[in-house]
């Protein structure tokens, strides 16, 4: 289980996350801690990119509902992008879409789940 992490600082305050592989029990602890040397700065914005993810689990739902919590109690927003409508479906179901600001990838031609 691979998951290769690039991530962009911007002058605005944000930190853009560019993963690429799965998000498991293996990979989720450390982007858990790339993740949280943000998460308790005010005002920050999160972004992650989650375009080129093909799997994760329940493990990695875990971290990004951390981590979420970490920003709003300083005011800072995680917004999850890019996500295929494989994973997109656990956000659902979870019923975390409600919660956090999760954006479809527009052209997802991943299997379907159904």
């Amino acid at each position: 289980m691979v998951l290769n992490t690039s991530v962009e600082e911007t002058n605005d305050n944000t930190a853009i996350f560019t993963l690429r592989g799965e998000i498991d029990g293996n990979t989720a602890p450390r982007l858990e801690i790339e993740m949280s040397k943000f998460a308790e700065i005010e005002n920050f914005i999160i972004r992650v990119n989650l375009s080129e993810v093909t799997y994760m689990d329940s493990t990695g739902l875990g971290v990004f509902v951390g981590i979420y919590k970490s920003l709003v109690k300083v005011n800072g927003q995680l917004l999850i992008e890019e996500v295929p409508k494989r994973l997109y479906r656990l956000f659902t179901i979870t019923g975390l879409d409600n919660i956090m600001s999760i954006n479809r990838k527009e052209k997802d031609d991943g299997a379907d789940d159904n």
